[in-house]
């Protein structure tokens, strides 16, 4: 079952993710297959804020605030992204 993801979804880090800081970067290990993962410094951004569930209109909201990009451009990126770590099931979504 394909779970759609829209602004109204709330997102957090799956229970079986570790993950640390890295200097803009953050390392993620997926327990369940042993694949690390790696994110640039606005994936870790994102990672950081969605360690308690967080709805996607508030992440979305947060970035527009924080960096100069246009809505649409960072709706689409967040939403691939977000969609990413769900296939790698790092993510949930309620």
């Amino acid at each position: 079952m394909k779970i759609e993801l829209t602004l109204d979804s709330t997102v957090q880090i799956d229970n079986e993710v570790v993950s640390c800081d890295l200097v803009d970067e953050a390392a993620i290990l997926n327990m369940k297959d042993g694949v690390y993962y790696g994110l640039n410094s606005v994936g870790a951004r994102i990672w950081n804020l969605i360690q308690k569930p967080m709805k996607v209109s508030d992440i979305l909201d947060t970035l527009l605030d924080e960096y100069d990009v246009e809505k649409d451009v960072c709706m689409t990126d967040l939403m691939e992204l977000l969609g990413q770590l769900l296939e790698k099931e790092l993510v949930k979504v309620e």
